[in-house]
């Protein structure tokens, strides 16, 4: 139950990092958006870490998995980003919405979950639903837009992340994976900045330390409840997700969702909730 409710409270924030990511996406680009996210939620995690333990725990039973983590982390962000500058943001958390389907299967073949036939069902409901959300030109009549595919492409990168997440779970403390979650990402992002960074005002400063403050919470609190519950049971709570980001969008930016959209979501609630639903152990004794 711990791990269900550091998701559902992870979750909340990341709708409230997306919302500030998107309302920066205007004016500035991309990788310094993404570059300040991570820098300063590194900032964050590090002085926490270094007040409540006294030390930087950043020695790591596996360190180059922990920047793999971070880097797809990283991808995922940029990707994320760049849809949020050109679709509405309710469009690409539905789309993005194909992860927790993607890292049920993935915790199956590469964790050894057990998933039972009923999950696989709503993974495939889910599948369709992402596939309506996707806007295809059968439903719409007009061509598919190029940027719905960026929140495709971070869902299974994100797949990805939480598969490693749950893995290094099992090989370090929880503590050391929140302090890498930034590292690489802040480093290799760092580079990039001489060829695109532009000053931003007092405000907008603001609003990036922001970003990364709420990224550091988030992902700190998704490293705790993938550390006390399984992949395939944590993954499908992510539709929540979804109302979130519907919320925000019409608050903060005017977007309504459509009835292509709606549909999309639907569909996939439908597909979460029976991949969510947990599984029932057999009977004692039974064979």
């Amino acid at each position: 139950m711990k791990g269900v409710l550091l998701q559902l409270c992870a979750l909340m924030i990341f709708v409230m990092m997306d919302t500030l990511l998107k309302v920066m996406a205007a004016d500035f680009p991309v990788v310094q958006i993404i570059w300040a996210r991570f820098l300063f939620a590194f900032l964050a995690v590090a002085i926490a870490l270094r007040l409540s333990m006294g030390r930087f725990p950043w020695r790591s039973r596996a360190p180059g998995l922990q920047a793999l983590r971070s880097l797809l982390l990283a991808g995922c962000s940029i990707l994320f980003t760049a849809a949020l500058a050109r679709i509405p943001l309710a469009d690409a958390t539905a789309v993005g919405f194909a992860s927790p389907l993607i890292t049920v299967a993935l915790a199956a073949l590469l964790l050894r979950e057990r998933v039972s036939l009923r999950r696989w069902c709503g993974v495939a409901l889910g599948f369709i639903g992402v596939m309506v959300a996707l806007r295809p030109p059968f439903l719409t009549g007009a061509a598919l837009h190029w940027a719905y595919l960026l929140p495709l492409g971070t869902a299974t990168m994100f797949a990805f992340y939480q598969i490693l997440t749950r893995r290094l779970a099992a090989l370090d403390d929880s503590r050391v994976t929140i302090f890498h979650t930034g590292l690489a990402a802040s480093l290799a992002t760092s580079l990039a900045q001489p060829l695109v960074f532009l000053p931003p005002n007092a405000l907008q400063w603001g609003i990036l330390v922001a970003v990364g403050v709420l990224g550091a919470v988030s992902h700190g609190l998704l490293v705790l409840a993938y550390a006390r519950a399984p992949a395939s049971l944590l993954a499908p709570l992510s539709y929540t997700q979804l109302v979130w980001a519907t919320f925000a969008g019409i608050l903060v930016f005017g977007d309504w969702p459509d009835g292509i959209t709606l549909l999309g979501a639907v569909i996939i609630a439908a597909g979460g909730l029976l991949t969510a639903i947990p599984q029932r152990s057999p009977p004692r004794g039974a064979t």
